[in-house]
């Protein structure tokens, strides 16, 4: 996972999806459900071959930028929270108990045909 602590950092992570999907996770160190979000994540990604980007944004320390990324897509903001996103549009989104590998395997899966 790698952090996204400003908006140039967004919009180059937006950017690269034009070529290659990726997930945007809204984390808060500070909660329970995060972090078993953040742990099923992280167990995903070991299990991966060719994983997905995926960018975290920690909503404490970077609250603005949380704040922004809802605005942008017009989603509410929420934590955890991550959203799949194929040139630079959110195809799909989860929060709370349905951000877990499971999900957003299957949101992966669901984008494979259209992305090919």
């Amino acid at each position: 996972m790698e952090p996204l602590v400003s908006e140039a950092a967004l919009d180059a992570a937006l950017l690269a999806s034009q070529q290659r999907p990726m997930l945007l996770f809204k984390h808060s160190a500070t909660c329970g459900i995060s972090a078993q979000a953040h742990e099923s994540l992280v167990e995903w990604l070991a299990g991966q071959h060719d994983p997905a980007p995926v960018y975290v944004i920690d909503v404490r320390a970077h609250r603005p930028l949380s704040l922004a990324v809802a605005e942008r897509f017009g989603i509410r903001h929420e934590s955890p929270q991550v959203m799949l996103v194929d040139r630079g549009a959110v195809v799909w989104h989860a929060s709370h108990f349905h951000v877990n590998a499971r999900e957003v395997t299957a949101a992966l899966a669901a984008l494979a045909p259209a992305s090919a």
